[in-house]
């Protein structure tokens, strides 16, 4: 069976969020202040999910002891 990419699937929600976050920043600047609160929120639900992926990742390396 092949092994799942956590890594990469992990980087690039890290850099969505990102994205996210400084699209916040960049709405912020231009005076949306009605669409920041949800955007930066999105931009911290990525950043969870990639730690709860990277997460997945260390526990799916680990020997089962079933």
């Amino acid at each position: 069976m092949r092994k799942v990419p956590f890594g990469s699937l992990a980087a690039s929600i890290a850099a969505l969020g990102t994205v996210l976050g400084l699209f916040a920043l960049q709405l912020r600047a231009d005076g949306l202040e009605q669409y920041v609160d949800s955007v930066a929120s999105a931009s911290v639900v990525m950043y969870v999910t990639s730690a709860l992926i990277v997460v997945t990742w260390v526990r799916a390396r680990r020997p089962h002891s079933d």
